[in-house]
């Protein structure tokens, strides 16, 4: 993403060993936030999700490698991507946001403290063991 707007990230020590980046993505995002992390994406952010088995709760999967995974969706005010980074030993969930609007910053600040305090959440509950979700 070029000139991010708001940037954080946030790493566990003790990864799944063989577990993908996307199978984290996938646990995180609609296991782990499921209903809640809609919500808040679609209603409070106006992020335009479509689900679809090539994506991962919705968020469009825009670029890969071996270790990680991005993901990327906008509204008519932001454009946001989060990056999952998985090793046998380490996962890491970054998130990149931009403000294409000057409300962005109305919007996104005020959630980004809440933002702050589940990203921790999403990696820890993500960690025990659980079945990924089916694909849809």
């Amino acid at each position: 993403m070029t000139d991010p707007s708001y940037v954080d990230v946030f790493t566990m020590t003790g990864g799944v060993p063989g577990r993908s980046p996307e199978q984290w993505a996938r646990i995180m995002f609609e296991d782990v936030a499921g209903r809640a992390g809609q919500f808040i994406w679609r209603a409070l952010l106006g992020l335009r999700l479509t689900a679809s088995p090539h994506r991962v709760a919705g968020w469009q999967v825009a670029d890969r490698g071996d270790d990680w995974i991005r993901l990327e969706a906008r509204s008519w005010f932001m454009t946001g991507h989060l990056v999952v980074r998985a090793d046998d030993e380490h996962v890491s969930l970054a998130t990149f946001v931009r403000y294409d609007r000057p409300v962005a910053s109305h919007i996104w600040l005020p959630l980004a403290k809440k933002h702050r305090q589940l990203a921790p959440d999403l990696l820890r509950d993500a960690h025990r063991p659980q079945q990924p979700s089916p694909r849809r």
